[in-house]
């Protein structure tokens, strides 16, 4: 992978800055997350939920697309939000690299239609133990800062928040599967399959995650399948998730 090449420059005096950590096919999440001083735009995520700007993002997104479901455009809104923030906070993880993801220190800028854009931290983060499981990796996530996150798409968005852990879910999955280096030794094909099995986080706390994803077998094939539908379907023009749907009449469509 090209996280293990990137960890042969460590040193001793500090955590690599985000540019190594954002490297080679990860490259791509230098442009989603960033420092808050070189952000364009940023605006601080407290100020963004608490005075009007997501409402008004929400707004912008919906008369962009005709989406007249308020529930499907917040689900939509909230797909973006979770993807540029999970993957490269796991990207960085396992770059042995812990970024500092607490709502209250991280700001956000908006694409024209809405959609969040990228999100800034205050730092580049310490150093941390790559190798650790995904159990481990997502606790700053859900002690610090998805709660928060979710908390105000319902209240705003009128999502429920199992649909919103779902959204969730689907990015932290592909993430630590992308990154993962080595089969595991029982030869388990799915790397992240105890995030969705364990009723508990390595902290004691419920595991929110808990039967979000399920690998299912149909004929040679095993899919995997969402718990609770994203809502896309409402969305005129926004294409299917295919055989990730929890809605079995949508996923052909």
């Amino acid at each position: 992978m090209a996280i293990a090449a990137n960890l042969d420059a460590r040193t001793a005096f500090g955590p690599p800055g985000l540019k190594a950590v954002f490297a080679g096919e990860h490259a791509w999440c230098g442009e989603k997350m960033m420092l808050s001083a070189e952000l364009e735009g940023a605006v601080p995520l407290a100020d963004f939920f608490g005075s009007g700007g997501f409402c008004a993002a929400l707004d912008t997104y919906a008369a962009a697309h005709a989406g007249t479901d308020r529930r499907a455009v917040a689900s939509m809104w909230s797909l973006y939000y979770f993807s540029i923030l999970t993957i490269p906070y796991i990207v960085a993880r396992r770059a042995f690299c812990a970024l500092p993801i607490a709502v209250h220190d991280m700001t956000i800028a908006l694409a024209e239609d809405g959609l969040p854009r990228a999100l800034g931290l205050a730092g580049e983060g310490d150093w941390s133990d790559g190798n650790g499981d995904l159990l481990s990796f997502v606790v700053p996530l859900v002690s610090q800062h998805i709660p928060e996150i979710i908390s105000q798409l319902k209240a705003q968005g009128g999502i429920a928040p199992k649909l919103a852990w779902n959204n969730a879910a689907v990015y932290i999955d592909y993430a630590f599967n992308a990154t993962e280096r080595e089969r595991p030794a029982d030869g388990e094909p799915w790397a992240a399959r105890p995030l969705f099995t364990e009723p508990r986080l390595p902290d004691g706390s419920l595991n929110p995650f808990l039967g979000c994803l399920r690998h299912e077998i149909e004929g040679e094939q095993t899919v995997c399948r969402r718990k609770v539908c994203c809502l896309r379907y409402l969305l005129p023009g926004i294409p299917g998730c295919g055989e990730l749907c929890a809605l079995p009449a949508q996923r052909k469509q």
